[in-house]
Parts: structure tokens; C-alpha cells; sequence
């Protein structure tokens, strides 16, 4: 085995979606055969990060400008990003940011710390900050999917996927399996009704309903979901569904994913997870970002809501359209009928 003689800093802190989307690009550093991979995240990555190929070590820092933070940006954050700097010392890193993101707030304070070299795409000019900058939309392609940026962007710094990787996103499965999952049957339907924002939330009668009927059609449906949404899956489970809401951790809930033969899912972390496995999505997913950068990478998706609402691409965490057309407008018998397509499909 050959030891690293150099150490790389990919930094992603975002959630947990933008942090397995970012999982080419951390595999494409790791394949360098003498380099050791940090990984700087946030928090609501954190649980992404530990399941992520290629990072030898995870380390966590709350930034407010890219995640909701309660904190303040003051002396204790920059001590924090130096406590880091100083325990990995690395010889370069590579800030991955989304095209509404900046990597400049987070370069400055690794400047600061001492990092010798930061490399990043930025559209503002960034003189002492990065000392290679890549103008998305000119460098490279700007509306891509969002892993393909990632890995445009450390292919750029000089790294790329070894002979053999598809590029698609992966995630190490938890060795030991969690107990709850025994209990399912051996094929089952997946169904994830809970969405980080508002604006990308399917509504709850809508996938109630979506369960009921694909039972049935004759399928077992699992419905998961955090510690937080517990009222939501079991509203949506009900009678019909199997509630696995609040009973897993992201490993475990990888673990569910991977034995489905199809997940339902809104724009939000756990679809990115479910591609990570290899899963056929049908995606609902809201207007407000473009599918064509943020839509489930790699695997089979039927992409169901209006492209042509209003909120199209306003970012919007909030729904500003009354009645929340893009979504409300996709009956559950559509919904069903995408999962039967994509189960014929397979």
C-alpha cells in the first residue's frame, strides 16, 4: 500500500444531497495513489459524508452563509475552520460550491488559516483568494448535473476517476444491517414524503393516497422518514404502508433504499441517496430548482410536476404560487402509474 505524501481538503457545506452528489468528485481526489483525503462539511452533511467512498477523514464545520446555522460569523468560526487547517495541514484544497454559491467567505478564512493553495470556480474575481479559479459557464459547462460539475471542478485541479468508476454516485453500506429492516418483505416500494423546504413538499393527503392505492395494486410500501417526521409517515403509511419514520439512521435508511425496487421521493436528500444505490426514482419534483442540474443522477427516473409553474427557478424555500400548482397538479393515480412504469422498466 502506498503512503500518502500529500493531503487534499474537499470541501463541501451543504446538506446531505449536495454532499453525495459531491461523491465522484471525492472519489476522483482518493484515486491519486499518494494522496490522503479530508473532508470539510457541514452538519447536515455530516451523516452523508461518513457513508461517502474515498474520505479518510470528516471533519465539521457550521458555516450560516450556506446552510441555516444559528451562529454568527465571528472569532469563535474562524478558530474553528483554523483548528482544522491545523490538524490536517493540507497541501491543497478544492472547495466544491453549487452554482448559486460562492466559494470565496470559506477560501479567505482557509487563506487565513494557511492553506498554501485553494482552488474553486467563481464567477467574481478572486486575486489572493484561489490560486486556480474556474469561471463556471466558461471553464466548464454550467448547466450540468450537479455531480458532473463537482468532478468538472477536480478535474480541473488535475484528478480524475480511475479506470473502471461509471461516475455514477455510490455510498458504503452500514456492515451490520439494521434490525427494523428484517421485518420487511422481500419486495417492497419505498414511498419518502418529507422535504427539507416547503416548496418541494408533495402533499401528505396526496402520498397518503399514492400508498393506499399501490397497495393496492398488490405492493408492500415502507414509508421513511426522520426522527422529526414521525407524524408525517405515520399520516402517510396509515392503514396500508409499513412506518419506519424516526427508525433508522441515514445508514439504515440506505439500507431500505437499497432493497427497494423503486422509491417515491421529492427533490430532497434522501432521492440523491436512493440514486446512490442504485434505485429507479420517480422523482416529484418541484419547479423551483432545474431538474437538469438537481434531478436524481444515473439512475432511472420518472420526473413528475409542471416545469412551466411559476416558481420556476425562483429558489423559493416557501412556495410564493397560492395552491402550490407545480406539485398539487400531479394526481397520486399519476404517481402510481410512473412507479408501475418504471417497475416494467426493471
Amino acid at each position: 500500500m502506498t503512503t500518502a505524501t500529500r493531503r487534499v481538503l474537499v470541501v463541501r457545506l451543504d446538506s446531505m444531497g449536495d454532499v453525495i452528489m459531491a461523491g465522484p468528485a471525492v472519489r476522483a481526489v482518493a484515486a491519486r495513489e499518494d494522496t490522503e483525503v479530508w473532508f470539510l462539511g457541514g452538519p447536515r452533511g455530516r451523516s452523508a459524508a461518513r457513508l461517502l467512498p474515498g474520505i479518510d477523514e470528516l471533519r465539521v464545520v457550521g458555516v450560516p452563509w450556506i446552510t441555516a446555522v444559528d451562529r454568527p460569523v465571528d472569532a469563535s468560526l474562524v478558530a474553528e475552520v483554523d483548528a482544522v487547517v491545523e490538524e490536517c495541514r493540507p497541501d491543497e484544497a478544492i472547495i466544491l460550491t453549487a452554482a448559486h454559491q460562492s466559494p470565496l467567505p470559506i477560501a479567505l478564512l482557509l487563506r487565513l488559516a494557511g492553506v498554501p493553495r485553494i482552488l474553486g470556480a467563481s464567477v467574481e474575481a478572486s486575486a489572493g483568494l484561489l490560486d486556480e479559479r474556474w469561471i463556471p459557464g466558461e471553464t466548464f459547462p454550467e448547466d450540468v448535473p450537479e455531480p458532473e460539475r463537482n468532478l468538472a471542478i477536480v478535474q480541473l485541479a488535475g484528478y480524475a476517476l480511475p479506470e473502471g468508476d461509471d461516475g455514477a454516485l455510490h455510498v458504503d453500506l452500514p456492515a451490520e444491517r439494521a434490525a427494523v429492516l428484517d421485518d420487511l418483505p422481500a419486495e417492497y416500494l419505498v414511498v419518502h414524503p418529507g422535504a427539507q423546504y416547503p416548496a418541494r413538499e408533495y402533499p401528505a393527503h396526496h402520498f397518503t393516497e399514492v400508498v393506499r392505492l399501490l397497495v393496492e395494486a398488490g405492493h408492500a410500501v415502507a414509508v421513511t422518514g426522520g426522527e422529526h417526521e414521525r407524524a408525517l409517515t405515520a399520516a402517510v403509511a396509515g392503514e396500508h404502508g409499513i412506518d419506519l419514520g424516526g427508525r433508522l439512521d441515514l445508514g439504515g435508511t440506505a439500507q431500505a433504499l437499497a432493497g427497494a425496487s423503486a422509491v417515491i421521493v421529492g427533490n430532497t436528500g434522501p432521492a440523491h441517496l436512493a440514486a446512490a444505490v442504485g434505485r429507479p426514482i420517480v422523482s416529484l419534483f418541484s419547479a423551483v430548482v432545474p431538474p437538469e442540474r438537481w434531478a436524481p443522477y444515473g439512475v432511472p427516473v420518472e420526473l413528475l410536476g409542471r416545469r412551466d409553474a411559476a416558481c420556476r427557478g425562483s429558489r423559493a424555500t416557501l412556495c410564493p404560487v397560492p395552491g402550490h400548482p407545480c406539485l398539487t397538479s400531479v394526481a397520486p393515480t399519476e404517481v402510481v402509474a410512473a412507479a408501475e412504469r418504471l417497475l416494467a422498466r426493471a
